[in-house]
């Protein structure tokens, strides 16, 4: 069944069927049909699902749809709900909603939830301790696997994840992992402390969750443990949220890297006001930058004034430039968003682009050379007064401009991001058009220099 389907059924108002249908989708595919009901419709399709679904679509629901619908519930609907969430998914929800909202599930959720929650909302909300849960299997260090076995039978139905098990001492300190597997394949007297992997990969609350995507893509993970200052297991991360965060973080950059303010809302949810107010700062900060690109043109206008063909090659100059640092900046961002460039390594960084630069330079200054040979010969339209140029002349200007332009691009793009990271700014700003807006200026200065030296009477 299709989700235009329901949503036929929907205007039927053949609730019957509905729930029938309901009962079988996956929790996703259900909230991605309540994401296009109506406001008047939310609740009372959501009443159609089983309790125990309710509460795994609600957490899958954008933050606008939960709004509403908690609006449009009772008070036991909604204690019902919370009560149920994972402990990391409310949060979350908690921390999106408004005042008014917060207040009213707040009101109506269990005194050990409401602790749980008003604890996590503690942490930064960038930090490894927001994202976290502490629906997990924690094992004690010198128990049996009969014994554990038992722990999570015991403790299984309300957890998040149970393949992982970490393992504590008596202080609670985080001292080792073991999978279910392992213990299947153990024998039953077996102690955990003789079995468990005690090289645990792990992270702090304090560590910034970016990083966290990071760990999980290096080490192969399905969940990260999440310790205290004092290394005691506090919680852990799964996958899923894992991959959230590299979502929100790898869109976020994007936006910076296209010179825009990041968006808190999807982009058909974003009003046409916010989404002007996200742009027109960075497109004044870069019309700003264009000026000055404006103003060296007018000072020398009067060079142009005199052998116009020299305007012919301007536009060549500054999108060749800018594309070169668009390509090394990209390359160092990505870099440095998964882990494999540090500022650190600016030197290698510096002396590779460099040397890529000057082999690009050459080809495309050997290729410009070639074209104003063939297509710019003649020598009557390099006449200023008296002097009379060569078209080869032209052609070296030329060509020495733009490799000097690449190269200048090249080490910006490579620099830059790199100087962001350093500054503790996120080195996506320093993207496309930041560095070609910084180019242009510089592309222009370079091409009158040499101009300047190889063509008389200007």
């Amino acid at each position: 069944m299709t989700k235009n389907e329901i949503l036929d059924l929907i205007e039927k108002r053949d609730y019957l069927q509905i729930k029938q249908i309901l009962f079988n989708m996956n929790s996703v595919d259900i909230a991605d049909v309540f994401s296009q009901l109506e406001k008047a419709d939310l609740a009372v399709i959501f009443r159609l699902l089983q309790k125990d679904k309710a509460a795994d679509v609600f957490s899958y629901l954008d933050h606008d749809t939960q709004k509403h619908l908690v609006n449009l519930l009772t008070d036991k609907e909604i204690s019902q709900i919370i009560n149920d969430l994972f402990l990391d998914d409310a949060v979350d929800f908690i921390e999106e909603m408004p005042a008014n909202v917060v207040t009213r599930v707040l009101r109506n959720t269990s005194e050990k939830m409401r602790a749980q929650i008003n604890q996590f909302l503690q942490y930064d909300k960038d930090s490894a301790g927001s994202i976290m849960t502490i629906e997990f299997i924690d094992l004690k260090h010198d128990i049996k696997v009969e014994q554990a076995f038992d722990v999570i039978r015991k403790k299984a139905f309300d957890k998040e994840t149970i393949y992982t098990c970490y393992v504590k001492d008596d202080t609670r300190k985080l001292v080792g992992v073991v999978t279910v597997r392992e213990l299947l394949l153990a024998s039953k007297d077996a102690l955990i402390n003789s079995i468990m992997e005690t090289n645990v990969i792990s992270a702090r609350t304090t560590d910034d969750k970016e990083a966290l995507g990071q760990l999980f893509t290096k080490y192969g993970l399905l969940a990260l443990p999440v310790v205290d200052s004092e290394n005691r297991l506090v919680g852990i991360v799964t996958i899923d949220d894992a991959l959230t965060v590299i979502e929100e973080e790898a869109t976020e950059d994007i936006e910076k890297m296209a010179a825009l303010t990041p968006a808190e809302k999807p982009y058909l949810k974003t009003s046409v006001f916010q989404l002007a107010l996200n742009r027109v700062v960075w497109m004044l900060i870069l019309m700003l930058g264009a000026m000055f690109t404006g103003l060296i043109i007018e000072r020398f206008e009067a060079s142009i004034s005199a052998l116009p063909i020299l305007v012919g090659f301007i536009p060549m100059l500054m999108d060749t430039g800018g594309n070169g640092g668009a390509q090394s900046s990209t390359l160092i961002i990505r870099g440095m968003a998964v882990g494999e460039i540090k500022p650190s390594d600016a030197p290698k960084i510096f002396w590779k682009e460099l040397r890529v630069a000057l082999i690009i330079g050459v080809i495309l200054g050997v290729f410009v050379i070639s074209r104003i040979m063939i297509f710019n010969n003649d020598p009557s339209r390099l006449v200023i007064g008296d002097a009379q140029n060569s078209p080869f002349n032209l052609a070296l200007a030329v060509a020495l401009s733009l490799m000097c332009t690449i190269i200048m691009a090249k080490m910006l793009g490579g620099f830059l991001p790199i100087a962001a990271k350093t500054l503790k700014l996120d080195p996506a700003i320093m993207a496309a058009p930041i560095i070609t807006t910084i180019v242009d200026a510089l592309s222009l200065l370079v091409y009158f220099g040499f101009l300047n030296l190889f063509i008389t009477g200007l």
